[in-house]
């Protein structure tokens, strides 16, 4: 358990509320310090460790990966689109 950061005050300077969670084999660290119980951020923690596995062993497979891959099917997209709404109107 760590000490939050961020604003807060005197209360979050003397509360351990925050998670860090190390995989020992990997040496991947996250830190959760979303909510004001330790107990959910563990949860938290843990959620996002496991996915953050799952994303090294599956790749684009994992939950993750998918959602890496459409996002980046959004944004080209957008970027699609904005172009060819840009070169209309330079084209007038």
């Amino acid at each position: 358990m760590t000490s939050d950061s961020g604003p807060g005050g005197q209360k979050i300077n003397k509360t351990s509320s925050a998670v860090q969670l190390k995989h020992l084999p990997t040496g991947i660290v996250v830190k959760s310090q979303a909510t004001r119980s330790r107990s959910q951020n563990r949860k938290i923690a843990r959620r996002i460790l496991a996915e953050k596995l799952e994303f090294m062993e599956r790749g684009a497979e994992s939950r993750l990966g998918a959602l890496a891959e459409r996002d980046r099917k959004r944004k080209a997209s957008k970027t699609k689109k904005a172009k060819r709404k840009y070169a209309k109107s330079e084209a007038d």
